[in-house]
């Protein structure tokens, strides 16, 4: 899976894609997920389990797509399964801290 972590002013940002997504563009006529034109937003290391669970322990929000990223979420026990969308069968979530 792709990796990415954008410091802003507002917070740490945590973008997980998983790797065969990135460049696809998903819509099923509820849902869009552009993941061709927000290439850069995700795009960053190659990233195991790990690195991503590693990135969640310290996150003020994430965005997370796929099977791999999502999965890492819901075994860190940061979301359930009701908050997960579902866009062409990919899961895809938003996370934030408050």
């Amino acid at each position: 899976m792709y990796l990415k972590i954008h410091e802003t002013r507002n917070g740490r940002i945590v973008a997980a894609c998983d790797s065969e997504l990135l460049g696809r563009i998903l819509d099923d006529g509820k849902a869009y997920l552009d993941l061709k034109a927000h290439r850069e937003f995700y795009e960053g290391k190659q990233a195991k389990e790990d690195d991503l669970k590693e990135a969640l322990a310290r996150f003020t929000s994430a965005n997370l797509v796929g099977k791999k990223a999502v999965s890492v979420a819901l075994e860190m026990d940061l979301a359930d399964e009701e908050s997960i969308i579902y866009i062409n069968k990919v899961p895809h979530i938003q996370l934030y801290k408050i």
